[in-house]
């Protein structure tokens, strides 16, 4: 079973109308049309969206997309998971029309956490208009970026993740612990983290194509007085130029520049700080897509 790429994220959220504003405005994102009434669409590249927000009563983590490669991959993918012991359910017709993808199956995964495998995501050529001006998003075979989230248990997570063929790339172990796993040459799609008696989305990544755009972002993000979680800085492991913003779904935005990609050669590393320079703390307000583990 190989997972190509993180395809989508779709969120619930009581806020998904300041997403009007934040995507296009702050984020450069692209909104359009959708299926569901209230709920926000968000572009970054050719594919139909890459982001939904979805009308909610809290603030909660919806589905990760999973992109495979075809119906092959997609029976296969079937079959493990069914093996495996996981319920599997088909996406109904309405449903991946919404998603704008030919086919897609549900798994929840050990935390409680919704995954959908599809294949062939609606592509529109030529049609991406930036929602203010940028150079664009580092997209194609690395997806729409990653996702960091938070797990009930690491180890049951993980040997989840590796039934869907990601590979280590690196371990952090600073005031906070995190895995970090690839699928494709971005350094990670996915990053997880325990925290007690909390689970859901920390943090989606998007990656620009000029450190510009970041500059340009975090020019924007202080003079309309949007909370910055964490300031301008350089991980250590995947060597992002990033800063870190509070959408207003609660969960946070990390919008970086300069990735590296990894390999087949790769070395898994550790590392036991957070940043080479920057990445400062502010506040410590909770992020709000996070649940209580029941």
């Amino acid at each position: 079973m190989k997972v190509r790429a993180l395809g989508y994220v779709g969120v619930e959220s009581p806020e998904a109308k300041q997403w009007e504003e934040f995507g296009p405005e702050v984020l450069g994102l692209q909104i359009v049309d959708g299926d569901q009434p209230g709920s926000i669409y968000l572009r970054m590249d050719d594919r139909h969206h890459r982001i939904a927000i979805h009308p909610g009563n809290k603030d909660r983590l919806a589905y990760l997309g999973w992109e495979l490669a075809g119906d092959d991959d997609l029976a296969e993918a079937v079959d493990k998971l069914g093996r495996a012991g996981y319920e599997i359910t088909e996406g109904t017709e309405d449903e991946c029309e919404e998603r704008a993808v030919r086919r897609f199956v549900t798994v929840l995964d050990p935390g409680g956490a919704r995954h959908e495998f599809f294949y062939g995501q609606l592509s529109l050529p030529g049609q991406f208009q930036p929602g203010r001006p940028l150079t664009g998003f580092v997209t194609g075979e690395q997806g729409l970026g990653h996702v960091v989230c938070v797990v009930p248990d690491l180890g049951a997570a993980t040997r989840f993740y590796k039934m869907l063929g990601f590979k280590k790339s690196d371990e952090i172990y600073a005031f906070i612990d995190a895995h970090f796993f690839h699928c494709n040459p971005r350094h990670h799609t996915l990053a997880l983290t325990e925290i007690p008696r909390v689970r859901g989305l920390h943090h989606i990544m998007i990656q620009l194509n000029s450190l510009d755009d970041v500059g340009l972002a975090y020019d924007i993000v202080q003079a309309r007085g949007i909370p910055i979680t964490m300031t301008l800085g350089r991980h250590p492991n995947d060597r992002m130029v990033s800063f870190y913003v509070r959408s207003p779904s609660g969960f946070e935005i990390e919008y970086g520049w300069g990735a590296l990609e990894v390999g087949e050669d790769w070395t898994v590393t550790q590392y036991d700080a957070v940043s080479v320079w920057g990445h400062k703390m502010v506040g410590t307000s909770p992020p709000g897509a996070l649940e209580e583990v029941l």
